[in-house]
């Protein structure tokens, strides 16, 4: 008796301290979700952007099951939507959100914060080495005070100037490879060709401590783990979230810095907005230049975009020249074998998506190795434009007359020969044109290489878009770019015709003597 009475006496405290526990978890606001000031009424029905895999879209997918959900692959992409009333609220994080107040008057943050969040250092779980020598210097940062100083540096409220500081640095220390998506102002960002912000000064810093030194590879957000996974960097500092999903894939640090998300929208007040339109289109043309081009040298962005796109272009399309013969051999064989495997070729190549292939390549078949993005790239490339190469050669070829073939044969010249003499010649009068418009068709192309971490053209047009959030100057420049210089390439194509088509030299001589 005595003892069923201790029994329930214990049982009552247990029932009490539970009772308390959950009166606490009520009071704080549930945990992680602390949306004071913000009127979720108004924000239900609305549509909101958000970054692809981020805790923000997770939040926005929970909480605003009645919104439109827009998820972009960044989120300057997002703000440039937002200003054209594509869409009504951005979910960010708070840094991020400070970033795009620097540059955009016409944008501000909702007041309170939908939920608490914090930035950690992702590391492959193969790797526990790396991730416990990372996470000593990195808590050794914490109690001397280092941290807290980068922040500092970094997180300005009030909009004022960063505060740039020399960051030590291993010139012939081991490479740390890094991933990053440096659109993340003051997380991490571009300026002068060079990524900075509190993520890459925080690693560099970390890296000289372990006697490293850091290159990144700079990607799209949803491309860092994939990359990570693969062994294509070592790890990932980008503001990103250690939530438990991503927790069963890779390994993360402890936080270093409380990034809440919150809601940004545009201004209402429009005499506030109207202010900031003001200027005639030749004073806007000529700031928009100032800002997109010559500010922090950016113009070079482009050059350096444009040769990289260029050599991709070239190399691909030599490399896919060389295999399209190899595979026009193959469907043009007696043997139904060979026939076969190169039906099969051109059917798969033809069919996968470039981008698709191209991340494969990246992500699966050169995984773990040291092949860099940009060859990587160009093997895919070529290969993908050798199934088209090797069917226009091959139809090329089909129009050829077998009489002519025969009749050279019946003269004494070899297969070869004939082949080199008679058959080659026609074909490529009838293939130049087609042939013309698959190199200019790859140089199109090579937009995607972004996924890869390839700083093209159009990623070059990205990076200065992420800065100064024109949604109309970077886009039209790059247009204007890709298309000048197709139209260049079509121009050497036609004179390189013209020089080989002996009925039109015919035709020019004739016209001279008349």
């Amino acid at each position: 008796m005595e003892e069923d009475k201790t029994r329930m006496e214990v049982s009552v405290k247990y029932t009490i301290l539970f009772a308390f526990l959950v009166f606490l978890i009520l009071l704080t606001g549930c945990g992680e979700d602390n949306n004071t000031g913000i009127d979720y009424p108004a924000v239900e029905n609305s549509r909101i952007g958000v970054l692809t895999g981020s805790t923000g879209e997770r939040f926005a997918r929970e909480n605003f099951p009645n919104a439109e959900i827009f998820v972009y692959d960044a989120i300057p992409d997002a703000v440039v939507a937002l200003q054209a009333a594509r869409i009504d609220y951005i979910v960010t994080a708070y840094s991020n959100a400070l970033g795009f107040l620097r540059h955009n008057r016409d944008l501000e943050i909702v007041p309170g914060t939908l939920l608490k969040d914090a930035a950690a250092i992702a590391i492959n779980k193969n790797n526990t080495e790396l991730l416990n020598d990372i996470s000593g210097v990195l808590e050794r940062f914490k109690e001397d005070g280092t941290l807290d100083d980068i922040l500092f540096r970094w997180v300005k409220e009030d909009g004022s100037e960063y505060e740039r500081v020399p960051v030590p640095f291993n010139p012939d220390g081991e490479v740390l490879m890094v991933g990053i998506a440096a659109n993340r102002e003051p997380m991490c960002f571009v300026e002068d060709r060079k990524i900075i912000g509190i993520d890459p000064e925080l690693i560099e810093r970390i890296a000289y401590e372990l006697g490293k030194r850091v290159e990144y590879m700079d990607m799209n957000f949803t491309a860092l783990i994939p990359a990570l996974e693969s062994g294509r960097v070592d790890v990932i500092i980008s503001n990103i979230s250690a939530t438990e999903e991503r927790k069963l894939v890779v390994n993360f640090t402890e936080t270093y810095f409380d990034n809440p998300q919150v809601l940004m929208k545009r201004i209402e007040d429009t005499a506030s907005l109207e202010a900031l339109a003001t200027g005639n289109f030749l004073e806007n043309l000529l700031f928009s230049i100032e800002r997109n081009l010559l500010h922090d040298n950016r113009w070079m962005l482009i050059l350096d975009g444009l040769q990289i796109s260029m050599i991709i272009t070239v190399f691909s399309f030599a490399l896919a020249t060389l295999l399209g013969f190899g595979v026009c051999s193959l469907r043009m064989s007696k043997n139904t074998i060979l026939r076969l495997i190169g039906s099969t070729y051109i059917t798969v190549l033809r069919g996968t998506p470039i981008v698709v292939l191209l991340m494969i390549a990246f992500y699966v078949i050169f995984a773990g190795t040291s092949v860099s993005s940009t060859i990587v790239a160009i093997i895919a490339f070529g290969a993908n434009g050798a199934a088209f190469i090797g069917e226009i050669v091959r139809s090329a070829i089909l129009t050829v007359d077998k009489g002519q073939i025969e009749a050279a044969r019946s003269m004494g010249f070899s297969k070869a020969g004939a082949f080199l003499t008679i058959t080659f010649p026609q074909a490529v009068r009838v293939a130049l044109p087609v042939y013309k418009s698959e190199f200019v068709s790859m140089f199109k192309m090579t937009s995607v290489v972004g996924y890869i971490a390839i700083m093209d053209l159009t990623k070059a047009g990205d990076i200065i878009r992420s800065r100064t959030y024109d949604a109309f100057f970077p886009l039209i420049m790059v247009a204007a770019i890709y298309l000048i210089v197709a139209s260049l390439m079509i121009f050497i194509f036609d004179h390189i015709n013209r020089a080989t088509d002996k009925r039109h030299r015919l035709k020019k001589q004739a016209a001279k003597k008349y």
